[in-house]
């Protein structure tokens, strides 16, 4: 077993979430801090109980986390690292039980739809959670030997629960994006690897705003990997934008690529830059 240190990392959800199984993968030796919402996971940074943050932004099956977006340009954190998990789901029950006698699972709505034909084979009714790892330990106090979780085998052993079926998922590719996010920036540190830049902007309201605002980083060769849109304060109308590059600001083509975005925009805010996560190969 690691050894923890006195550094902490929050995550949202219970132990054994599956952001709990990105902090020991980035972090082995800082102490878990489980909090119930993304907002608290930021605010136990800001507030000193813990020193980093684990968010998830996006997964390759569901796509975009929702709301995390519109959480990191207000959450006065920066991205220092990410970290691709790759979500393995099993179907976790009480000790001494067997498949053939599970009949319904237990777990958050999304893990749920993404065993379905597993569930649909063995004949497992769908209970639905609160989350994944809050489910497993919710299975363990009851007990019930006809009741399963679908978790991950980290949330098994946190609970006590035995492996029934391992990696049931329906995608065999299913990943979930996270980012480590700090208090500090830390811009200037450069990887061996390719440099990702992360950053929010808002278009100028002028014809064709977000067509030249891109057009930067065309002409000077910077891959964008990620552009989403997403509505602010509840408005049809103001419209931001989050961006994913690889490069860092103090690249000449980076740099001028920005300074073109700049001119066609409201607003930009830089939310982080780190290394390329090798999940990205």
């Amino acid at each position: 077993m690691i050894a923890q240190s006195d550094a902490r990392i929050a995550f949202q959800g219970e132990l054994g979430a599956y952001g709990h199984e990105a902090c020991r993968k980035a972090r082995p030796d800082m102490t878990p801090v489980p909090c119930a919402s993304f907002e608290d996971a930021i605010a136990a940074v800001r507030k000193g109980d813990a020193e980093l943050a684990m968010l998830p932004v996006e997964n390759s099956t569901y796509g975009r986390v929702a709301d995390i977006h519109s959480l990191l340009p207000k959450s006065g954190l920066h991205i220092i690292e990410e970290s691709f998990v790759r979500v393995h789901i099993n179907l976790l029950g009480v000790p001494g039980v067997s498949l053939a006698d599970i009949k319904a699972a237990k777990s958050h709505t999304v893990l749920l739809g993404q065993c379905r034909s597993f569930l649909a084979q063995h004949g497992i009714s769908r209970i639905t959670g609160a989350d994944t790892a809050g489910s497993a330990k919710e299975v363990a106090a009851a007990g019930d030997p006809q009741t399963a979780a679908l978790a991950s085998e980290l949330a098994g052993e946190i609970y006590g629960l035995d492996l029934l079926a391992r990696h049931i998922e329906d995608e065999g590719n299913n990943t979930t994006r996270f980012l480590l996010m700090s208090p500090d920036a830390d811009h200037s540190r450069r990887g061996a690897g390719v440099m990702m830049t992360s950053f929010v902007f808002e278009v100028r309201n002028i014809p064709a705003a977000l067509y030249k605002a891109m057009g930067g980083f065309a002409t000077n060769g910077i891959n964008m990997t990620k552009l989403e849109s997403y509505m602010v304060g509840g408005s049809f109308t103001a419209t931001q934008f989050y961006a994913d590059i690889e490069g860092h600001p103090e690249d000449p083509g980076v740099q001028r690529a920005l300074e073109e975005l700049d001119y066609f925009t409201n607003m930009v805010e830089i939310l982080g830059v780190y290394p390329a996560d090798p999940g990205r190969n």
